[in-house]
């Protein structure tokens, strides 16, 4: 690269340091300093007598000493770290002389520095100038090249002067220009001669073998350095600026322009050449050496800082007069020029070089710089948000974009944004809203913004790429979702409520947005028992409305205990879709499903993108989805209540029927739950019938009766009562008021409605069971001539059954038809015949039966009176006992029973006239029986008054109970 295409900047100030007086002096004196060197917050001088001047910060000598008695002192090095300083004399009249100061130690007698040791440089011999000099930090080995060509090495223990080692390493025929240390593992010298770059292994593995060349080419005194940094050996040529590392030669930066001193500071690499005006060509090898002093007087120097890796030049300015020597401390730069001027060169504070960049739109310049210098990524991004504000004034929006992605971290996403808005820059506006989702960034806004940039430009593809980004959620997914919704992607929508689990989202869309009601109900069967109670019953009333079958299903499957989440479907290729209820619609909804939303289990190698029109179309190739239920228990879960699930079946009688009627088939149901099925399911097959004409009303009564026929049905008689008047089912309330044994209510309802088949039907079939029908009938029956030509003969046949049964005394016949004058003479004709026939006979037989027992009591009382005043006549032979003939003692009883007293009546002691005939006993107990029963029952009149409400013959039972003393009469004893 040619010096001219470099960029050149002011990045350094550049001030004059003002030294004291004597100090002044003697820095202009021509000649007197012959060396400098900086380190450990001091500025060394080393001059042609022999003394060392150490300055401070302000240049004020702090202290001064004589080094050398004899020489020049050309070469110091301060070990940094340390308070060691290592200074070179020479005299071409012998051999140069090494001494090791310590600073910090100062003789008693003298006060100057100890010195630590001396040590001779060897040449062999040969008066040669040092031409450079190296030393590792630890002096433990030093490097000294002369302009002979020859290169010494010093090895041992200076700081301590345990003895040193000297050994010549290396001999050219051209001079030594420079010698820089290497360490690592090994210790490699790399020397520079004129006419070429070598290294040399002086330690480690690999020391002994001869010098290796690096570069056929060399460079002049004072044009080699190492880049701290990098520890990097840097050489100047007049083309370039060459870097040099362990594996022979780097970078190379072309920087044309001769070169007189190179060194590193930070960053840089500091440049001292003539201005090509005023340059000498010196064609011998030793330009550095000899000369006239008159003619470096008249030459002026070049000065450049110099950036190699950015290709900038920092600082460039020219000089009156020639430098002589460069030093870094205090973070600074110093320059010193033959005629005893001293310059500092501070470099700018970072924002200011930032500003020098900006002026002149070098962002990039100013990126590499910041990335170059350290700085943090917020400092960074704002550089980068600058470049990218240019850029886009400058209309290149691709390339702004790029900038503004890099800076998004530390970015107001808005500040960028309200630039790309515009309808031309959607694509640039599109790919910032997708860096800011990556980085976390996005708030629901912008998702909101990159969902209706893509709904803008129809973008399907990159909508799902969007929405089916693999890894964690980079977006607000409720915001995603609403977006979706709002721009008709329902499939997307209801991909990414699927993926995370918002079960309830991906059913409102199905339903809500993509009336895909059969696949809404098939991903309702897929959810665990609990969230799919709640979404069905939040949507059962539209799913009965288009896929009744189906969600009846699903109804009686959760409340029956049985419910299984679907699992598992499996992909049928090439075969025939079936169109059927059922099945058919099923497949269809989770062919749909499968489609849409990636099920367990499923195999999805056919299935093709989805629809974003939100229409419903076959997205399987011909293919046919069959489900199936893992042979698994029902889940377990807590089954509810039937009646949660009523008010679903609104507006849907025949679904509701099945559900009820599945759940009464249901083990495990309570009392309440019973109760609840069965009046419910009575209740709809009323409302039923009632809709139905007359022969399938029917059918349904009949079911609602044989509802309420059973044995264990659980149905409050209140409720049947009014839900039978309510549709006016007469069989319902028949049939409870007999359950309950309330017949004449029956037949009061058949009387009240005027129907008389009714009542005659009533009472034939309650009749034998409640005889007070009977007089209600005949009371009914002549109500009216209209019911009295229905009733026909059934008139007779209830008279008949009064009489048999003497439900009514004639009295109370005759009173009960002449109530409205229906009933003629004529037609009761034969009834009041046999009842005074009948009455005639009775009389007669009572009065027989008076005669009879008058003459029985008579005869009693004769004998009686016999017994009491008439002695009486033994005149039995034979025992009534054993058959016997009698003989004494003998027992003879009123009643003319004998027995043998001792043998067949055993009497005991003094019960002789206790003793009773046996043979009569027993009916003599039995007749005492009924007197104390009749005692008893003297004073219960409560069962005189049971007997006489359930006698049919009541004067017949006063009489019982009159004999029996129920009156207070006593009977006789």
């Amino acid at each position: 690269m040619a010096l001219t295409s470099w960029k050149a900047f002011k990045f350094f100030d550049v001030s004059q340091v003002k030294l004291p007086d004597d100090e002044s002096a003697s820095l202009a004196e021509q000649g007197h300093i012959t060396s400098v060197s900086s380190g450990s917050e001091s500025v060394f001088f080393g001059s042609s007598d022999g003394t060392v001047r150490i300055l401070s910060q302000s240049f004020k000598v702090v202290r001064s000493f004589k080094a050398h008695d004899v020489g020049t002192i050309t070469h110091m090095k301060q070990v940094l770290g340390t308070a060691l300083l290592v200074t070179i004399a020479e005299d071409l009249s012998s051999e140069p002389v090494l001494k090791v100061w310590a600073l910090d130690k100062l003789e008693k007698k003298t006060g100057i520095p100890r010195c630590q040791s001396t040590l001779t440089i060897h040449n062999g011999r040969k008066q040669f100038p040092i031409s450079a000099f190296a030393a590792l930090d630890d002096l433990s080995q030093l490097a000294v090249g002369f302009a002979n060509g020859a290169v010494t090495v010093v090895r041992g223990d200076l700081i301590h002067d345990r003895g040193a080692r000297q050994r010549t390493v290396f001999e050219s025929e051209e001079p030594i220009t420079g010698i820089e240390f290497w360490e690592g593992s090994i210790t490699t010298l790399y020397i520079a001669t004129t006419g070429r770059i070598a290294t040399l292994i002086i330690s480690g593995r690999g020391q002994g073998q001869p010098a290796r060349s690096l570069d056929e080419t060399g460079c002049g005194v004072g044009c080699m350095t190492v880049d701290k940094a990098t520890r990097d050996v840097v050489v100047a040529r007049n083309d370039g600026i060459y870097y040099y590392g362990p594996h022979g030669r780097g970078h190379v930066y072309a920087y044309e322009g001769e070169k007189k001193m190179i060194t590193t500071f930070k960053d840089y690499v500091a440049i001292v050449s003539p201005p090509k005006t005023n340059t000498i060509t010196r064609n011998g090898p030793l330009r550095a050496f000899g000369g006239s002093h008159a003619d470096d007087l008249f030459n002026t120097s070049s000065f450049s800082l110099i950036n190699t890796d950015l290709k900038f030049i920092a600082h460039q300015e020219a000089l009156s007069s020639q430098i002589k020597a460069i030093v870094s401390e205090w973070g600074d730069l110093f320059v010193l020029t033959l005629d005893g001027k001293i310059f500092r060169y501070h470099e700018k504070p970072f924002p200011q070089k930032l500003d020098l960049l900006y002026q002149r739109n070098l962002y990039v310049l100013a990126i590499n710089l910041a990335q170059k210098a350290g700085l943090d990524a917020t400092q960074q991004n704002v550089i980068l948000r600058k470049y990218g504000d240019f850029l886009y004034q400058r209309q290149e929006y691709d390339t702004a974009m790029q900038q503004y992605l890099k800076a998004i971290d530390n970015t107001e996403p808005s500040q960028v944004i309200r630039k790309f808005l515009d309808t031309q820059r959607i694509h640039n506006l599109i790919e910032y809203l997708e860096e800011l989702h990556d980085h976390h960034k996005a708030t629901k806004d912008h998702t909101t913004l990159l969902l209706n940039c893509y709904a803008k430009l129809k973008d399907v593809d990159k909508l799902e790429e969007f929405i089916k980004s693999p890894g964690d959620l980079t977006f607000d997914l409720d915001t995603a979702i609403s977006m979706c919704r709002q721009g008709g992607y329902y499939d997307q929508a209801a991909y990414l409520a699927r993926k995370h689990e918002e079960h309830e989202l991906v059913i409102d869309i199905l339903i809500e947005d993509s009336k895909r009601y059969a696949e809404a109900l098939a991903y309702i069967w897929r959810l665990e028992p609990d969230t799919a109670y709640h979404n069905l019953m939040k949507y059962a009333t539209v799913l009965l409305e288009h896929c009744p079958k189906d969600t009846t299903q699903i109804f009686i499957d959760y409340y029956t205990g049985r419910f299984r989440p679907k699992k598992d479907a499996i992909v049928i290729p090439n075969a025939p879709v079936s169109q059927g209820m059922g099945i058919g619609i099923a497949s269809n909804a989770v062919q749909n499903l499968a489609a849409l939303l990636p099920l367990p289990y499923m195999n999805t190698n056919t299935i093709q993108s989805p629809s974003s029109t939100g229409e419903q179309k076959t997205t399987l190739s011909q293919a046919q989805i069959i489900e199936t239920n893992l042979d698994e228990p029902p889940a377990v879960y807590k089954v509810p209540k039937p009646r949660t699930a009523f008010s679903a079946f609104v507006d849907h009688a025949a679904e509701f029927i099945v559900f009820l009627e599945a759940c009464i088939e249901a083990d495990g149901l309570s009392e309440d739950d019973k109760g609840d099925l069965y009046t419910t399911l009575f209740e709809m097959y009323l409302h039923t019938a009632n809709s139905k004409k007359e022969g399938e009303k029917q059918d349904w009564e009949n079911k609602a009766k044989k509802l309420i026929e059973g044995k264990d049905i659980t149905i409050d008689t209140s409720n049947v009562l009014l839900l039978s008047h309510l549709s006016n089912f007469r069989d319902g309330t028949i049939l409870v008021r007999e359950q309950q044994g309330l017949r004449f209510d029956i037949f009061r309802s058949y009387t009240s409605a005027k129907d008389t088949a009714g009542a005659i039907k009533a009472l034939r079939k309650y009749g034998p069971e409640e005889p007070q029908l009977y007089p209600a009938a005949l009371a009914y029956f002549t109500s009216s001539p209209t019911i009295l030509d229905e009733a026909g003969d059934e008139l007779h046949a209830v008279l008949q059954k009064i009489d048999d049964d003497g439900l009514m005394a004639p009295l109370q016949v005759i009173q009960t038809l002449s109530v409205n004058g229906v009933a003629t003479m004529g037609m009761i004709k034969d009834y009041l015949g046999a009842t005074i026939e009948r009455e005639r006979v009775e009389i007669a037989k009572n009065r027989h039966m008076i005669q009879t027992f008058r003459a029985d009591t008579l005869a009693k009382q004769a004998d009686l009176a016999s017994l009491a005043s008439k002695p009486v006549v033994f005149q039995a032979t034979r025992c009534a006992a054993c058959g016997l003939p009698l003989d004494l003692p003998t027992a003879h009883f009123l009643c003319k029973h004998s027995f043998h007293y001792k043998k067949c009546l055993n009497p005991s002691g003094d019960e002789d006239e206790s003793v009773e005939c046996p043979i009569c006993a027993p009916q003599n107990e039995t007749i005492r029986a009924i007197r104390r029963a009749q005692e008893e029952s003297a004073d219960r009149h409560d069962l005189f008054l049971d007997a006489l409400g359930r006698s049919r013959d009541k004067f017949g039972t006063v009489s019982e109970w009159f004999g029996r003393g129920v009156m207070g009469v006593g009977a006789v004893e």
